[in-house]
């Protein structure tokens, strides 16, 4: 099930090899299930409800969702898999047995954090890539009382296949719903946490490997990367051989110019609030985890996409367009970075005399 790139030579009797280990964050928009919550504002999902959300919507939904995982693994399996505005556990539990997916036996974990509306942060992973170590719900440390509760952020230890460990962090800021500036001092605490969050990590591991990802509801401009966060572009100004071991690089900013130019289309406007960031470790060439730079993309293949009527060229395809049901996706695209696992040395006996 898993792809691997075999880089074979002989040297002193030893055989070396690489495996790709592909990591997808995706804002799967609204994957709500069909009963009530009354803890939580999440009426607007229902049979009854606006937008009408019966069983038959919801489980296409998730084989829709389960469509975009299998296509985004091309010829393997991903990995890993970070997961935005998912309501809860029931409904990672019917995606990954209850679709296709059943077939690539994703284990999964979810928050259980105090947005409103329900909705939560989840990680899937392929326990044949990933071994599961430790998780924790991490709540946002606000500097004032924020303008409505957020998620907090899932943070995963596990073991990769030549034994290192791995620190996954996934993300769902703060929202700009009552305005960008409005709201920003609210993603600014949680930019903040976040590297709380991973230079904590740094502190433990002697060679800390670290990815954080998700829909940070900024650009990779905005003060909360570029200031709070404090990532470096990976594609201009990053330079792995000499910044300090403290830097982090967004390998989604100054992305290559190419089709789309954002995950996401606002009103007519292409613009990346998706964002898998690294820590220097692993854009370090010799590291035993490395990034495939080639591989970093914004997925967006034809189904994902629909003619915007209402601006010009194409959207993402959305299961609503405000109260209208679409059937599609998400209003978001999936983003893909693909990692070398350098596996331990095995020795060759075949020529032994």
């Amino acid at each position: 099930m898993r792809f691997f790139v075999l880089l074979l030579f002989y040297c002193t009797g030893a055989l070396y090899a690489q495996e790709t280990f592909r990591v997808i964050t995706y804002n799967v928009e609204n994957m709500f299930d069909t009963a009530d919550n009354p803890a939580k504002e999440d009426n607007e999902f229902l049979p009854e409800g606006s937008h009408a959300w019966t069983p038959g919507r919801y489980y296409y939904k998730l084989r829709q969702i389960a469509k975009v995982i299998s296509a985004a693994g091309e010829w393997g399996t991903p990995a890993l898999i970070g997961l935005c505005e998912v309501e809860n556990d029931s409904v990672l539990y019917h995606l990954t047995h209850r679709t296709p997916l059943r077939k690539q036996g994703y284990q999964y974990l979810i928050t259980d954090g105090p947005d409103i509306r329900g909705i939560n942060v989840g990680l899937l992973y392929h326990p044949e890539q990933f071994h599961y170590l430790t998780h924790q719900a991490i709540p946002i440390r606000f500097s004032k009382p924020p303008h409505k509760p957020t998620r907090e952020i899932l943070h995963v230890c596990g073991l990769i296949a030549n034994g290192d460990t791995l620190d996954l962090c996934v993300c769902h800021f703060p929202s700009r719903y009552g305005g960008e500036k409005m709201t920003e001092r609210e993603r600014f605490d949680a930019a903040r946490t976040l590297r709380e969050v991973c230079d904590s990590i740094r502190t433990i591991r002697q060679t800390p490997k670290i990815i954080a990802m998700g829909d940070f509801n900024d650009t990779p401009t905005n003060r909360s990367l570029t200031e709070f966060f404090a990532a470096k572009s990976f594609f201009k100004g990053g330079d792995p051989l000499h910044d300090s071991p403290d830097t982090y690089y967004d390998l989604f900013a100054d992305l290559p110019k190419g089709f789309p130019p954002g995950s996401h289309k606002y009103q007519g406007v292409w613009g990346i609030l998706d964002h898998i960031v690294i820590n220097k470790e692993l854009a370090t060439p010799r590291s035993s985890l490395r990034i495939i730079p080639e591989s970093i993309r914004i997925f967006a293949p034809n189904f994902l996409l629909i003619p915007d009527d209402n601006w010009f060229g194409v959207r993402p395809f959305r299961t609503y367009f405000g109260y209208k049901y679409e059937g599609g996706f998400s209003d978001h695209l999936p983003l893909i970075v693909d990692f070398y696992i350098h596996l331990p040395a095995k020795t060759d006996n075949t020529h032994a005399d």
